[in-house]
């Protein structure tokens, strides 16, 4: 789950939603299995799902927003959508900000990978930018290597520009089952608080709304059996 750092002027810009309006979700579009664009060009995913079937539960009309993820946090705040939904740890920083839900996914482990088991995860580590995994590289005494979106970090570790990666477990265990050259490296690192719905402060109502539907998903056991179809069944549940 990542972890946006916050920084922009523009995080000072307010907005509001009634919840008459359509819900716009947003959303990266980038990162599997929590959200990406499939082969007919739409929102798929872990997100995608639990978020259409929130909207269905609390009887909201919705629609997906895709944004970047480095200013995925100053749009929502703007006014461009009415939710984050996009792998976002729920952190003390960002809380200051916006508001969340509780957690739809239980705090999970950030971990490395590399070209071989004893890979340096001192020297230089690649990570996203923006990323609690980035920060923990930046205070580790390790040198970090930032890239904007998650995909390039792959690309840096086999050209040879980084020792290392250091990335959410979940986005990462697809690509160390799919490729034979990628392997773990150390021990997992469990960062974040779990991810939730971001919401702008100004919108209790709709915060509530969407806590009620996740509450009863968590009731009803639907929530564990979507996060066990999207990330294994050895997956972290409620």
């Amino acid at each position: 789950m990542k972890s946006l750092l916050l920084g922009s002027a523009a995080l000072a810009l307010s907005a509001t939603f009634a919840l008459a309006d359509t819900v716009r979700l947003g959303t990266e579009g980038a990162y599997p299995p929590y959200n990406f664009i499939n082969d007919a060009g739409e929102v798929d995913g872990f997100e995608r799902e639990l978020g259409d079937e929130l909207c269905k539960r609390a009887e909201l009309t919705c629609e997906w927003v895709t944004n970047d993820w480095d200013s995925i946090i100053p749009n929502l705040v703007g006014g461009n959508y009415d939710t984050i939904m996009a792998g976002m740890s729920i952190t003390d920083e960002r809380d200051e900000v916006i508001d969340f839900t509780q957690a739809y996914i239980p705090p999970e482990a950030s971990r490395y990978v590399g070209l071989s088991a004893d890979a340096d995860i001192t020297g230089v580590v690649a990570s996203q930018t923006g990323t609690i995994q980035a920060g923990y590289i930046a205070e580790s005494g390790a040198t970090l290597l930032e890239y904007a979106t998650a995909d390039e970090l792959i690309t840096a570790l086999r050209s040879g520009e980084a020792d290392s990666v250091f990335f959410q477990g979940a986005f990462l265990a697809d690509i160390v089952a799919e490729n034979d050259d990628i392997v773990w490296v150390g021990e997992p690192v469990p960062l974040g608080g779990g991810v939730g719905v971001g919401v702008r402060e100004t919108d209790g109502e709709l915060k509530d709304t969407l806590n009620a539907a996740i509450t009863e998903m968590k009731e009803d056991g639907s929530l564990n059996e979507m996060l066990k179809k999207w990330f294994g069944e050895d997956t972290a549940t409620f």
